[in-house]
């Protein structure tokens, strides 16, 4: 079964910092991995995404700076570590894989380009 498991959301002051792990039923070596998030009455936003082929990464620019996505092959684990969160991080936040191909970070950047999400993971960030 093709699974995408997020953990590591919760509560932080404003300024902390959290790290996200999501991990996958399968190998994630061949993908492109994305993270996204939600806030309530918003649309899911790309937050930052890890094109395969070179291993190049790209962050929204809202997060440039703060926000850093790496990953573990051996643990077919992607992560997301943030720091200096601010109040408008608080979301949803999403792991997303898809097909390894070489799409430009724009495509990266949007729902469209993953076909296997994680159910989501809160972060809430509190001033």
């Amino acid at each position: 079964q093709v699974q995408l498991v997020e953990t590591g959301g919760g509560l932080v002051q404003s300024g902390g910092s959290l790290m996200l792990s999501c991990t996958a039923s399968f190998p994630l070596e061949h993908y492109n991995i994305g993270w996204f998030r939600q806030a309530p009455g918003k649309e899911r936003e790309g937050v930052s995404c890890r094109r395969n082929r070179d291993g190049h990464t790209y962050y929204a620019s809202s997060v440039e700076g703060r926000f850093k996505i790496s990953r573990d092959d051996a643990k077919n684990t992607a992560y997301l570590h943030m720091s200096a969160l601010k109040d408008e991080d608080s979301a949803v936040y999403f792991c997303a894989a898809g097909d390894g191909n070489s799409f430009a970070a724009s495509y990266l950047l949007t729902p469209q380009a993953y076909d296997f999400w994680g159910q989501g993971t809160q972060v809430t960030v509190s001033s």
